[in-house]
């Protein structure tokens, strides 16, 4: 599947735009603040439905206009269209439709159209609190397993209700004990799952990070969960007191976190600025074979600002990985268009270049 059109109004900067895509390669120029990377949010609204940079909608909308609109067409496999329209108003209301077809629920978006995203903003993957990583992980197994994203939504709305129960001043014990029960056969599922997940995802991440690196670090993740101690049951038992006098949930899934190594160090207090770059761009590259290995079809893959703080090595060995037949539809931006055009001439077959300058696209 790649997305053909692109049609945008009232989008952060981008106040119109109607683009048609190469099915390979897409390359985007322009100076910082310009709309390079609004433009790949858009793209990846129509696939996750939300923002990949903010969790408010309305930040999406251009400060001038009462709604925006996004639509794209794709093509899939087999030739047929997917018409998907995306509608944000400043009020709140959000609608998303396939081919006319309003959905009920937007999660049941996810996963149609398959993407990955690496940003200067994943940086926050290695320097910033566990929430981050959760995301991460939860973002890549709810476009894999559908029961999933319906588990954690679940949990989640368990959990806020615990945590209110205990904010309260009559605690009912029976009525948090009745939550915990139905919060765990969600925790348990989620648990196994992102588990079974990172020990797929960390020996691809290894061997992406030794093509980028020329096997001069190794590295390694490690799954922390509360989990992996006792179920959930038996945690909020010896934790109620606790819960009670903290006021909120302290143990369960939602403290789950990664965490990455460099030759047995951490990376976020060890890894230089062009390592930790090239570990997440390792990262994304391993969640981009798994999920086409299990959809069993490239997901649309955004590189957005890339080349920042990488050399030239691994720029070339970066280059030489997505320019492969394994790789579907790409979208690369990039502030220097001198270096944009060499990397059009680097790789061979479709290809685009787009420029974008203060919201208008050239």
């Amino acid at each position: 599947m790649y997305l053909k059109r692109l049609k945008i109004s009232g989008f952060k900067n981008i106040s119109e735009a109607d683009i048609h895509f190469s099915p390979k390669l897409n390359c985007i120029s322009g100076i910082n603040g310009a709309g390079k990377s609004n433009l790949l949010d858009s793209v990846y609204y129509l696939s996750m439905t939300k923002s990949y940079f903010s969790s408010l909608d309305i930040h999406t909308i251009s400060s001038q206009e009462s709604l925006c609109r996004v639509s794209g067409e794709y093509i899939r496999e087999d030739g047929t269209t997917d018409s998907i329209v995306l509608k944000l108003e400043r009020d709140g209301g959000k609608q998303l439709s396939n081919n006319d077809k309003l959905y009920t629920r937007l999660s049941d978006h996810i996963g149609l159209i398959p993407i990955v995203m690496v940003s200067p903003y994943d940086s926050c993957l290695i320097n910033e609190s566990g929430d981050e990583r959760r995301k991460f992980i939860n973002s890549i197994i709810s476009q894999l397993d559908r029961e999933y994203l319906r588990k954690l939504q679940n949990y989640n709305q368990l959990l806020m209700q615990r945590n209110r129960a205990l904010k309260s001043s009559t605690s009912n014990r029976d009525l948090l004990d009745t939550l915990t029960e139905r919060m765990s056969l969600n925790a348990s599922y989620i648990h196994k799952k992102r588990d079974e997940f990172i020990k797929i995802l960390t020996p691809v991440t290894q061997r992406y990070y030794e093509l980028l690196s020329s096997g001069r670090e190794s590295i390694s993740i490690s799954y922390r969960s509360d989990l992996h101690q006792a179920t959930l049951e038996e945690l909020h038992r010896s934790n109620n007191e606790k819960d009670l006098a903290f006021k909120y949930t302290t143990s369960g899934i939602q403290r789950d976190d990664l965490i990455f190594f460099m030759d047995g160090n951490q990376f976020r207090l060890y890894g230089s600025q062009g390592q930790q770059k090239s570990f997440l761009i390792a990262l994304k590259l391993a969640q981009f074979e798994i999920m086409s290995d299990i959809h069993k079809k490239p997901p649309l893959l955004l590189l957005d600002d890339l080349f920042d703080k990488l050399d030239m090595h691994r720029v070339e060995s970066l280059l030489t990985l997505v320019s492969s037949s394994r790789f579907g539809q790409i979208f690369i931006t990039d502030s220097n268009k001198v270096r944009i055009g060499e990397i059009l001439n680097k790789i061979n077959g479709s290809s685009l270049s787009i420029e974008i300058n203060s919201g208008r696209v050239v």
